[in-house]
């Protein structure tokens, strides 16, 4: 395996010679580091590795015994009326895209409608198979409102402040609550923190601020999806791959990317080839 410099090296090459939409890198292997910036290094929209932020939200919840992965949406939102079996999505399925809920919606989509979660909820369950969507986040979320209040605002003491993540801004629905699967906002340099929180299995600087446990379970719990790699496994807002990797991924190329013993961040705006930055970054630290 390379050291960070060398991963850097091998990564910066290629980014420069492929013309990839990279903004930021940042590597970890080890206890070595390396970086390096295209851009300055401002607070981006990481999309849908929001969706990781809001699993360790779950996680740290659950071992304060507030909420379960078999809390179902008749337990935490009992005043949403929902289409058939709806009140049984657990937290485990929003979590990992398998509600059955035929609805589909992203935070680039206009939400016409006066409550996204009831909208979604409105449908029935009429299969258990992977839809991606960033509406099952923000039913998530919603449930994890219902027991904590304000997610964001909850997590601060516990997770963004011990990181020395600042105040961190996340894009809210009409009704105030976090969109939950897009829309949190943080650098590079705040996101490879979540990065060494990973790599480190909850633990940041020696304080321990997630279970062990609940960090493997957020890559372990993989389901086959039907889509070709490397989108085709699925766990707890994490994706398999690239190889024996796996990794939190948001729209134009947001980056964690944990491979053995080492973990890459990347922000990025590249329309066209995302997946070459995954396996590059792969690549590099190998």
């Amino acid at each position: 395996m390379r050291t960070a410099s060398e991963a850097l090296e091998h990564f910066a090459t290629a980014v420069d010679r492929e013309k990839l939409g990279v903004y930021g890198v940042h590597f970890r292997v080890g206890t070595d580091t390396a970086s390096r910036r295209w851009r300055s290094d401002d607070r981006e929209n990481i999309y849908s590795l929001s969706k990781g932020v809001c699993a360790l939200a779950v996680g740290i919840a659950i071992d304060e015994g507030l909420i379960s992965l078999d809390s179902t949406v008749g337990d935490c939102l009992p005043g949403l009326a929902t289409g058939t079996g709806a009140d049984q999505v657990t937290l485990r399925q929003l979590l990992s895209m398998t509600s059955g809920i035929d609805f589909r919606w992203f935070g680039h989509q206009p939400a016409p409608w006066p409550d996204l979660a009831a909208e979604m909820l409105s449908h029935p369950v009429v299969a258990g198979r992977f839809q991606y969507s960033d509406a099952s986040t923000y039913v998530a979320m919603r449930m994890l409102g219902s027991r904590v209040g304000d997610v964001r605002d909850w997590l601060l003491p516990r997770l963004f402040e011990p990181l020395g993540i600042d105040n961190p801004q996340w894009h809210r629905c009409p009704l105030g609550w976090i969109l939950g699967g897009t829309g949190l906002e943080l650098r590079t340099e705040e996101i490879a923190r979540i990065g060494d929180l990973l790599l480190d299995r909850g633990h940041w600087q020696g304080r321990p601020l997630v279970d062990p446990t609940w960090i493997d379970e957020m890559h372990t719990s993989f389901i086959a999806t039907g889509n070709p790699p490397p989108m085709d496994r699925y766990a707890l807002a994490t994706w398999a791959g690239p190889g024996d990797a796996w990794r939190l991924e948001g729209r134009y190329g947001q980056f964690v990317i944990v491979n053995g013993d080492s973990v890459t961040t990347i922000t990025a705006h590249e329309e066209d080839a995302v997946d070459r930055i995954a396996a590059l970054a792969v690549e590099s630290t190998s």
